[in-house]
């Protein structure tokens, strides 16, 4: 079970480095980038497999992490 949340938080870590940035960065705010037009776009192909996944994998290593702590 051990070896499975490792491979899991591995998984996890990864692919949430491959997601892109959505933050907005505070030298827009001080010189009044208008980063507010894009803002509202929706996630297509990669970056929707990679949000769905990320969420999968959240949840199993969750899911495993709660059976650890009632299987011991």
């Amino acid at each position: 079970m051990e070896i499975l949340l490792i491979i899991v938080s591995i998984l996890l870590i990864a692919i949430v480095l491959l997601q892109s940035g959505k933050a907005v960065s505070p030298d827009s705010n001080i010189m009044g980038g208008n980063d507010e037009l894009f803002a509202n776009r929706k996630e297509r192909g990669g970056e929707l497999f990679i949000t769905r996944l990320t969420a999968i994998l959240g949840v199993i290593f969750f899911a495993i992490c709660i059976a650890m702590n009632f299987i011991k």
